[in-house]
Order: C-alpha cells, then structure tokens, then sequence
C-alpha cells in the first residue's frame, strides 16, 4: 500500500530544495513559475517558513533566501551521523559482491583505525579487527586519505609518521609518496600492493562528509593472487560506488567519483 503523503508539506519541501540550485535568492513569482503554483499558495508557505525561520526576505529587493533556522538543523544532523551506521549496510553488500573482506577506517592521532569490518566468505589471516591501528603511508585506507587532504596537512602527517618499511614494497620516500597521491586523487582510488603485508593486497576509495571533508575509506583486502586482471576491475568499481554511495549519505554533493 502506498503510503499517503501530505501535498503542503511537498510542496514546503519543493520551495526550499528550489534554493540548492544556483539561485540563492527567488521573488514569489521566480518560485510560483518553477513550481508551476499559484502565487497565493506560494506566498502562503513562504511566509509560514519565513516565520519559523527556514526562509528570510531581503528587504532591498524583496526576494527570499534559506534562514537561519536550515544552518542550525543541518549542524545538529552533522554532528550526529553515525558513519559506522550509515556505512554498514553498504560494505556488507559490497562484501557480498566481490566475496572479500571490507574494511571502514577513519584517521584518528596521525593513523588509520579499522571501526567497521565485514568479513568476506573466505577470512582473511591477516590480523585485523575493529580498533586496530594502521600507519597512513603504507596502506589503501590512508593514503586514500591522505589524497584529499592539503598539502600542509599531508606534510604534518608524513613528517609524524616513522615511515617505516614493512617490506620490500613498501614506499618510504616522501616524495614518491607524493607522486603516488596524484594518481590517487585523479583515478579516485588508492592502492596497497604488498606494502604492509606480502601477498595482501587492498583497493580502497576515500569517503566525504557534507562539508566536502575527507573523513573516512573503506577497502577490499584480499590476497593478491585473489585480485587478478578478471576480478580487479570489478572491486575497483565496487569500492568507488559504495565510497560514493556512504558520502552522499553523508551530505556530500561533489563530484569526486
């Protein structure tokens, strides 16, 4: 059964998402003619957002724009988004696709840590749980991280970290590093190939909150011989989706994917 909606409230809703395209301020009659209203209906929910605060007129020109009231809402709702909630469902079917494990990380005191896993049907041995700790320059998660940060914090976080080499493929020069960011943001994803762990392998795509803010990745790990040329293109896709997917959640409207 369809559920029964209430046309003033629509129509509410219609008048304040006219204001998200390019025209911050509308008269009565810009709104009445893109919402095909009459202007005696239009005036009459404009004046009832502009009491409660979600409309407010410019006196000089006389045409209205988003209020106070839509900055105060939209904050509470940032600070209370749950990541691990939101993103939970979409790695678990992302783990579903491509039969591997998947991991939600956020940078926290110049590192990764792992707050959400969904194991794949064939679990991983590596040692990685909910809480654990991960240095930025080395995996997917990080440097994915990394990629959309500013220079300057790309620095701070690159001159805090040991750069240690976990093995043979591990990059520890600063300005390859570097390098590697680039492609990192050009291609949306980042890529750990052996870096932290031999014969582990992860794809991983940074996540935004509604301030265009990278805050949190996500990654496929799998062993490589796993990730072949057949399987690798179709993760890739999967991991940029769902990182999409979890940052219009979130409130982000970029364009970054």
């Amino acid at each position: 059964m369809t559920e029964r909606l209430i046309q003033s409230i629509e129509r509410a809703a219609d008048v304040l998402e006219l204001f998200l395209t390019n025209d911050p301020e509308l008269s009565v009659k810009e709104i009445s003619d893109k919402l095909q209203l009459s202007k005696s209906t239009v005036h009459g929910i404009i004046k009832t957002l502009e009491h409660r605060g979600y409309l407010q007129q410019n006196p000089e020109d006389l045409k209205y724009k988003l209020g106070i009231k839509l900055f105060t809402l939209g904050n509470f709702v940032g600070k209370h988004l749950d990541i691990g909630n939101i993103a939970r469902p979409i790695i678990r079917e992302l783990a579903d696709e491509v039969n591997e494990t998947v991991h939600l990380v956020t940078i926290q005191r110049d590192e990764v840590i792992y707050i959400e896993k969904v194991e794949g049907p064939r679990a991983l041995t590596i040692y990685s749980h909910i809480g654990k700790r991960a240095p930025v320059h080395c995996t997917g998660v990080g440097k994915a991280i990394l990629a959309h940060l500013s220079e300057k914090e790309v620095d701070r976080l690159l001159s805090a970290a040991s750069l240690e080499a976990f093995t043979d493929y591990t990059m520890t020069d600063v300005n390859q590093i570097k390098k590697q960011l680039v492609t990192i943001r050009e291609t949306g994803y980042a890529v750990d190939d052996e870096e932290i762990e031999l014969g582990l392998k992860c794809i991983a795509a940074p996540i935004f909150n509604h301030k265009g803010n990278v805050i949190a990745s996500i990654s496929c790990a799998a062993p490589k011989m796993r990730l072949d040329e057949e399987k690798l293109p179709r993760v890739i896709a999967g991991i940029k989706r769902a990182a999409a997917e979890i940052s219009k959640s979130l409130g982000y409207k970029g364009n970054d994917f």
